[in-house]
């Protein structure tokens, strides 16, 4: 079995979605579809992937954009954490209010998910993490067989999720990082929504909002 990830940075504010896919069945899943549908479902079809799984770390715009046309012409299936389909069915309202363009709407999920949850797709295996704090229905993606994780915006190189959002809460966002993201270990290969991937160590150790939290924790 081999396990290829392929990442595409879309729209506005560059987005990384990730397609991640087995190379002997050719089942292929999606996590963050943001934008430009055509091309994220002919990234799969130039290397025979069928997209199986459609899957959102949490219902900003940003990173659902593309969710109602790639299901279309997938037919696969889309999910996220029940908290965050307030954010989902609000997405044209606040990317007109964000960028004063209008969009249709976000794809209607077929099911949910949830912390612990086993996402399978030929030999893909997700476990999801509850990771709130950027927003109240984020969740992580780990991908235990290649040691990553998919955390949208919960975790960046030298940054952390924004919290000055509704809904949004740093206390919590932080907790989330120590409690679920850390445990993985220094060698997990962070593979965030925005920006480049990083590691578990090098943020545990440099990242100076994860620093400040982990000592303020032992005073």
């Amino acid at each position: 079995m081999s396990i290829q990830i392929y990442k595409l940075t879309l729209g506005l504010v560059q987005t990384n979605c990730y397609i991640i896919a087995d190379t002997d069945t050719r089942d292929a899943v999606v996590i963050d579809p943001a934008d430009r549908a055509s091309l994220i479902y002919q990234t799969a079809q130039d290397e025979d992937w069928t997209i199986r799984e459609i899957l959102a770390t949490h219902g900003h715009f940003d990173h659902i954009m593309a969710s109602a046309e790639l299901k279309t012409l997938t037919e696969a299936s889309f999910r996220l954490h029940q908290e965050d389909l307030p954010l989902l069915r609000r997405m044209p309202e606040l990317i007109r209010l964000w960028i004063g363009t209008d969009a249709p709407p976000a794809a209607e999920p077929d099911g949910f998910v949830q912390e612990g949850d086993a996402i399978i797709v030929g030999g893909i295996a997700l476990e999801v993490l509850f990771t709130p704090g950027h927003t109240p229905g984020h969740v992580s993606y780990v991908l235990h067989s290649e040691k990553t994780v998919f955390c949208g915006d919960v975790l960046f190189a030298g940054s952390v999720g924004r919290t000055d959002l509704p809904g949004a809460s740093h206390a919590t966002l932080m907790k989330s990082i120590a409690d679920k993201l850390l445990p993985l270990g220094d060698d997990f290969i962070v593979a965030p929504g925005h920006m480049q991937n990083t590691t578990i160590g090098q943020e545990r150790q440099y990242n100076p909002f994860v620093v400040e939290y982990l000592e303020s924790l032992s005073t």
